[in-house]
């Protein structure tokens, strides 16, 4: 398969693109930092450009360089991101702010926008996988900018797969659980009183081993890839807690429901006798 990466300098975004080159897949990685001794050690299979996801310019340009060399793309993951402004929100920097937002929400939409077109023109069911992350199904304290946009990542993937639910493309979001990153790394630095006790205590306690977390992550990524999700869209799945690996078998209930989706819940859902309306 022809796959871009966008991340793919470090974190779940290097180990991926190791992965699906072990697999004989051709990747193609995109970051804002340098990969060219990457690149030397897979000189066959992997091509890399330097590429600021948050500026259209650069992506549209990036989109333009792989139309170049390639005639179709497979798969598209983005996994670049940042966490920006951390702290009480009301005390923030909003220039900074804004920034993580445009990182996150803006540079996944301009991956979107920008590889359509080579995705419109894959041979079989054309795969874009998304990241959430800490923040996008329950408030994150502290660290507001990264958990509202992820939040959006996750309504821009479902509106996006209705919106194009009669064409042969599936459009997915990943929660790969704590992965020891750069933002892992970042927690632990900005320590519990910036970062707060329940986040700093959770990437502690995974810190030195998270090597299930992480093949469990490559593992929903493959699936997501692969033709047994086809059909499957605009979802939001947790590597470490959904039975991704046997979803295939349950299409004709899972394809007409709302099940791993963001939605509303009202007292009737748990169980509530409130009035129903005013």
């Amino acid at each position: 398969m022809n796959i871009a990466i966008v991340g793919s300098s470090t974190g779940i975004g290097r180990s991926l693109a190791e992965h699906l080159l072990a697999q004989g897949n051709r990747v193609w990685g995109f970051a804002r930092s340098d990969q060219s001794g990457f690149a030397a050690e897979h000189p066959l299979n992997f091509r890399a450009s330097r590429c600021d996801v948050a500026e259209w310019e650069q992506v549209e340009s990036a989109a333009a360089e792989v139309a170049s060399v390639w005639r179709h793309l497979d798969g598209l993951v983005i996994c670049a991101a940042v966490h920006g402004e951390v702290g009480p929100t009301v005390f923030l920097d909003p220039a900074r702010w804004n920034a993580a937002i445009q990182a996150n929400l803006g540079g996944t939409f301009h991956a979107l926008r920008a590889f359509y077109g080579l995705l419109s023109k894959a041979p079989r069911r054309a795969k874009v996988v998304g990241f959430a992350g800490g923040g996008a199904t329950k408030s994150r304290p502290n660290f507001s900018a990264y958990a509202a946009a992820k939040t959006a990542v996750v309504r821009l993937f479902e509106t996006v797969a209705e919106e194009l639910q009669d064409q042969p493309i599936d459009l997915n979001v990943v929660s790969p659980g704590i992965i020891n990153t750069r933002l892992t790394a970042e927690v632990l630095t900005l320590g519990p009183k910036i970062a707060g006790e329940a986040d700093f205590k959770a990437v502690f306690k995974q810190k030195d081993d998270d090597s299930a977390q992480l093949a469990k992550a490559l593992g929903l990524v493959d699936w997501l890839l692969s033709p047994a999700s086809d059909g499957i869209s605009g979802r939001l799945l947790s590597a470490p807690w959904d039975p991704w690996s046997t979803l295939d078998n349950r299409k004709a209930e899972l394809l007409p429901s709302d099940i791993y989706t963001l939605r509303r819940i009202v007292p009737e859902d748990r169980g509530c006798k409130w009035p129903a309306k005013v």
